[in-house]
């Protein structure tokens, strides 16, 4: 069987299946849930919402931690590829794309349980201590938890974008990967950062520069796809023949 066909010879397609399953698993927290659940400007429908659909909250809850997983997985396998273009880079790459992303991962799960515990009244043996708030101060209360969630994506975003700068470099000095994709995902990450400082400072602007980046920010995609349907080999590194015994 040839290596283009078996992902277990071909490191660049391990990476690329890591990565589809993390595209695939973002969008229920990131997308889908607040679409579905939040009111903008409403804390009393948000928190009903969660409390009515706990079951989907606590899937996206449980997104967030299996992708917390696979991101580790995902840049381990990158560390796989590219530790022969450049070592340090790809330590880089797994700290700030890998181990730093999934602890915000795991904040942000604290964070949800807050929410859909308040949204709930406490739930069993939680109740007593909530009591002292009435409803529109729960409400309140949940519309915080959501917030805060918000934000620490926002926070995250940083690193979002700054494990593309050592992926970009990496990519392009391979050599078994297009340079244009990793020129692409370089620019991809100063979109993330670009993000997240709108974000921080300019919130009301945020919405505008998402739309204004989005041909920037598929340089992940492009990166992902092409890992998924070419994949990619690593030359290997032979040994020297002044190190092989006499």
């Amino acid at each position: 069987m040839s290596s283009a066909r078996n992902p277990a010879r071909n490191p660049g397609r391990v990476v690329g299946y890591w990565y589809l399953l993390l595209v695939l698993l973002g969008p229920l927290r990131l997308i889908y849930i607040p679409n579905k659940l939040f009111v903008e400007g409403n804390a009393a429908a948000t928190a009903s919402n969660i409390a009515a659909h706990a079951w989907l909250f606590r899937f996206g809850m449980l997104s967030d931690l299996f992708g917390a997983v696979v991101l580790i997985f995902l840049v381990l396998a990158f560390y796989r590829l590219f530790k022969g273009v450049d070592q340090q880079l790809a330590v880089l790459l797994v700290i700030v794309g890998g181990v730093m992303p999934a602890l915000i991962n795991f904040v942000n799960v604290v964070s949800d349980a807050g929410a859909l515990m308040v949204a709930r009244g406490g739930g069993a043996g939680g109740a007593d201590f909530l009591s002292v708030f009435d409803k529109p101060q729960r409400d309140a209360l949940v519309m915080l938890f959501v917030r805060l969630h918000d934000y620490q994506i926002v926070a995250a975003e940083i690193l979002w974008g700054l494990w593309l700068f050592p992926m970009g470099a990496l990519a392009y000095q391979s050599r078994f990967l297009p340079r244009f994709i990793g020129v692409w995902l370089i620019i991809n990450g100063v979109a993330y950062v670009v993000l997240s400082f709108t974000g921080l400072f300019f919130p009301d602007y945020q919405n505008t520069v998402f739309i204004l980046s989005q041909p920037a920010l598929f340089g992940e995609l492009a990166i992902m796809l092409w890992l998924v349907i070419k994949g990619a080999n690593p030359p290997v590194v032979e040994q020297s023949p002044a190190s092989t015994p006499a």
